[in-house]
């Protein structure tokens, strides 16, 4: 009689699969809770201490770490000495493994929990009988997911020794183990305060396989840090599958509007940049706004809000073509008008970083790792080092540019007048091209330059940015300050009545 060891702290599927083992003679073993679940369900089960002639002790720490159960996991059936040796110690083969994990990601994810608790929840006996299976899946079935239960009772019912499938479930378990294992790490690492641990593990669950990647001809897949993690969070509402550049667009969005979250913006971006980004009264008005300041550029774009949007400002949205519109939420009167765009994507929710979350960035060999850069901006340590003070009105821009610039690829110059972005320059290799195309963009739309706010995302390395400011009729500019040449800069700026402050602080986005 084949044998199947169920132990599992996921009970879905459990009652429904132990029966198709039952229907098909398997014998069945099984651990605490889950049995006490069979046997309720009036499926005869063996309990593991009766099967290793041991008792559970350490208050459940130790049940399954027996030779009885890992001789019968690990013997090779085609090994004749193998058979033989469980044949001198009295021991069976267990020819399934259905395990799943004490939950120690969700007990860590607790707020308060205390530490004693979480350790309690790294499962040692669970992880352990899973590898056993796996190593020896020529002739363990190890299953991880509740989700295979279904395929494996198919693959038993037709007596189809599968191969492949058993290749598969042990591919799950090892990705689920080391899973497993580098968030027990991290745990670790925060509590000791660890934010660059010396061996870094990153789990990551594939949530979508997309059609292509950045080109047609790429492969891609969507990956997070756990299920409903970040964008996964978002609720979509009508439109195609997310694409690859879809996604990479709506972070980009997102990042725009987040140093934004307590006020009425919007974020209009294209290829991860934004072109138009503006605060107003209502979601149309910072609509209207943003779309004002490149409506060009603003075809085929992704837009993000950081406010619901109502029936005026998803009618004002649908008059332009847009790939992705992302809300906090949305009215029902919005969704029925944007759902009348065959591909437009709605998404609705609020997608977060987890806390204290690096940022990482792929190179070939390996990864760069670095702190978030914060969306809170603190102007209280801003420097003004001009003779001209700014205005109320100039320091609130001032504080728009400066959080406007943040998302904007560098080199990076954006022209600003009341909340709202007028010209962007984006990645540029010099500084004063970037300040030159701000400039261009802004007239190219209409805009007036005079009077404005320029923000720079990094210091002016010499006077020409400026000249090319002035000429604008620019009247303010904030930048971190730095340079070596500071002092022409400032210069420059005293010359022609410009107001300069300093902020201390990069922003560059590579």
């Amino acid at each position: 009689m084949p044998r199947a060891l169920l132990s599992v702290s996921d009970k879905s599927g459990l009652v429904e699969f132990a029966q198709g083992l039952r229907a098909l003679d398997w014998e069945i073993i099984s651990t605490g809770g889950t049995a006490k679940t069979l046997r309720d369900a009036s499926i005869p089960v063996r309990d593991v201490a009766e099967v290793t002639h041991f008792p559970e002790m350490l208050d459940g720490r130790v049940k399954t770490l027996h030779p009885v159960v890992h001789g019968g996991l690990l013997a090779r059936r085609d090994v004749e000495a193998h058979m033989m040796a469980l044949a001198e110690q009295g021991i069976d083969t267990i020819d399934l493994v259905a395990v799943n994990l004490y939950p120690f990601r969700e007990t860590a994810s607790r707020p308060n929990v205390h530490p004693d608790a979480v350790i309690e929840q790294i499962d040692i006996g669970g992880p352990s009988m899973l590898r056993s299976a796996a190593k020896n899946f020529h002739a363990v079935f190890a299953i991880v997911d509740p989700a295979d239960y279904p395929r494996v009772l198919a693959a038993l019912h037709a007596g189809d020794d599968d191969l492949d499938l058993r290749r598969l479930l042990a591919a799950k378990v090892f990705a689920h183990t080391g899973a497993y294992d580098s968030a027990i790490a991290a745990w670790f690492a925060e509590q000791r305060g660890e934010q660059f641990p010396s061996q870094l593990s990153l789990s990551l669950e594939r949530v979508q396989t997309l059609r292509y990647g950045e080109n047609p001809g790429q492969r891609a897949a969507f990956y997070v840090e756990r299920a409903g993690a970040g964008l996964a969070a978002l609720q979509q509402h009508g439109g195609k599958e997310l694409s690859f550049n879809n996604l990479l667009d709506l972070e980009g969005a997102l990042v725009a509007s987040d140093p934004f979250s307590g006020e009425i913006c919007c974020a209009i971006v294209k290829h991860t940049t934004p072109c138009g980004l503006a605060v107003g009264t209502s979601a149309v008005d910072a609509y209207r706004k943003a779309l004002a300041c490149d409506p060009v550029s603003a075809f085929g774009s992704v837009i993000s809000f950081t406010t619901p949007v109502d029936a005026e400002a998803a009618e004002a949205v649908s008059s332009l073509f847009v790939e992705c519109i992302v809300a906090p939420e949305f009215s029902p009167e919005a969704l029925d008008i944007l759902g009348r765009k065959k591909n437009l994507r709605v998404l609705a929710g609020v997608a977060r970083w987890a806390p204290n979350a690096l940022d990482y960035k792929r190179v070939r060999g390996g990864i760069l790792a670095q702190e978030r850069a914060p969306s809170a901006i603190d102007d209280t340590t801003w420097q003004v080092v001009t003779r001209r003070q700014p205005t109320a009105e100039e320091h609130r821009d001032m504080l728009f540019a400066w959080r406007a610039v943040a998302s904007v690829k560098s080199n990076a110059i954006v022209l600003v007048r009341d909340g709202a972005t007028i010209g962007i320059g984006a990645g540029q290799m010099s500084r004063v091209d970037a300040a030159f195309l701000s400039v261009h963009k802004a007239r190219l739309a209409g805009h007036e330059t005079a009077g404005a706010v320029m923000g720079s995302d990094a210091f002016f390395p010499f006077r020409d940015g400026v000249e090319q400011a002035v000429e604008a009729g620019v009247r303010a500019i904030v930048q971190p300050g730095g340079s070596i040449r500071d002092a022409e800069v400032i210069a420059a700026a005293d010359e022609h009545g410009v107001t300069m402050v300093f902020t201390g602080q990069r922003q560059f986005r590579h």
